[in-house]
């Protein structure tokens, strides 16, 4: 069992809190606040039992100065003075005199955000590549590190693994949860189902041999359904595959064709956003586009979800960013809504698109890292959980 930031007195101790603000901005306005809404009970928290609050974060990736201009966490820093109703203390650097006097400076209570941990990879991905020596200066402006950016625990950046190695820690509460809610799979409610979408097999590859091993069904739907159908000898036009999965996509319908569940039909149009046509599999022209799951498809899908008690769900199962092809996708959602089955999103495009119809309440648990829940579903150990300290 992990430590959490329940286990430290805080009273007038330097928390440094490594949260994940990565939020996606336009026009500078944030155009989706939930991660910064998701972190901010482990912050009241610190706040409320007397801690001088250090927040981390990263936004965006840089690779050149240009992206910093538009990658500063200041825009961030409002929005959440708006959401604690209260100061918070931005600096516009992530190093130097002016950091550590704002940090010396800090009074019981008071919260500072620094800027974009990443501005550090300019400088050789010092952040990124987890340089021990970004580490222990960053870890030096805190007495007690807490965790709760999930988004990132797959990765061993500075900004986590690396000041955890140097300073008494923990998680807080929205890493906790997401640990809690992705234990209940380890000794499932059964029949236990499980939904794949996105682009690309090969992104997976390791989740469907992890998944196939512990699951009941595997339903198969977005882009990465046409390389399964093209292992198949389906013609699917000029639908999206991955051709290097092809051979991966027959050993695995070989192995478990009874658990992978593949489309029947599919929305198709011969130019993407014009024209949609229904057609089924063996329909395809050379020049259609399958581009989301047709009705027969939704309804196979929903038959199997009727009868299922563990519902795991990583990625859309049609391009829904264009309502034309959201159908499938909102479909499904729209079934699964405040069901009485255990229900998790897994993070990235799939929780985009729950919360952007409208679900953000609806389901056990929507999970903040796409990266990081795709990684738990392939049964690893993730580097920013494993360096956490247990409790005694």
């Amino acid at each position: 069992m992990k430590k959490t930031i329940r286990d430290y007195d805080l009273f007038g101790k330097k928390v440094i809190i490594r949260v994940d603000f990565n939020v996606p901005i336009k026009d500078n306005n944030i155009l989706d606040d939930n991660r910064i809404v998701m972190s901010l009970d482990t912050i009241k928290y610190a706040i409320e039992k007397g801690a001088k609050v250090i927040l981390m974060s990263h936004l965006g990736r840089i690779k050149e100065q240009s992206d910093c201009n538009k990658n500063s966490l200041k825009i961030v820093s409002e929005r959440l003075e708006q959401l604690l109703n209260k100061k918070v203390i931005f600096i516009n650097t992530t190093r130097g005199k002016e950091l550590e006097d704002a940090v010396s400076n800090l009074k019981n209570g008071e919260v500072l955000l620094m800027e974009n941990t990443r501005f550090e990879d300019l400088n050789g991905k010092l952040e990124s590549g987890n340089d021990d020596d970004l580490a222990k200066y960053w870890a030096s402006l805190g007495d007690i590190f807490i965790n709760d950016a999930f988004g990132t625990c797959h990765r061993s950046h500075a900004s986590n693994v690396g000041i955890s190695s140097h300073l008494d820690n923990g998680i807080g509460f929205l890493v906790e949860k997401e640990l809690n809610s992705f234990k209940l799979l380890d000794n499932p409610k059964r029949p236990y189902t499980v939904i794949l979408g996105g682009a690309k097999v090969s992104d997976k590859i390791g989740v469907i041999e992890n998944l196939c091993k512990v699951c009941d069904y595997i339903l198969v739907g977005g882009g990465m359904a046409y390389t399964f159908l093209q292992a198949l000898s389906y013609n699917i036009g000029k639908s999206i595959v991955d051709e290097e999965s092809i051979d991966f996509c027959k050993k695995m319908l070989n192995n478990y064709k009874d658990k992978i569940i593949l489309p029947t039909d599919s929305i198709t149009s011969k130019t993407i956003g014009m024209n949609p046509v229904l057609k089924n599999n063996d329909n395809f022209d050379s020049d259609d586009i399958g581009l989301d799951i047709g009705e027969k498809s939704i309804e196979h899908f929903i038959d199997i979800l009727k009868d299922s008690n563990t519902i795991v769900w990583n990625g859309p199962l049609g391009y829904y960013e264009n309502d034309i092809y959201a159908n499938g996708t909102k479909s499904i959602l729209n079934y699964l809504k405040d069901s009485d089955k255990i229900v998790i999103i897994g993070g990235g495009d799939t929780a985009a698109a729950a919360i952007n119809f409208g679900y953000e309440n609806a389901f056990t648990h929507i999970s903040t890292g796409g990266g990081a829940s795709l990684e738990l579903l392939e049964g690893k150990e993730l580097p920013g959980i494993k360096i956490i300290d247990e409790k005694e």
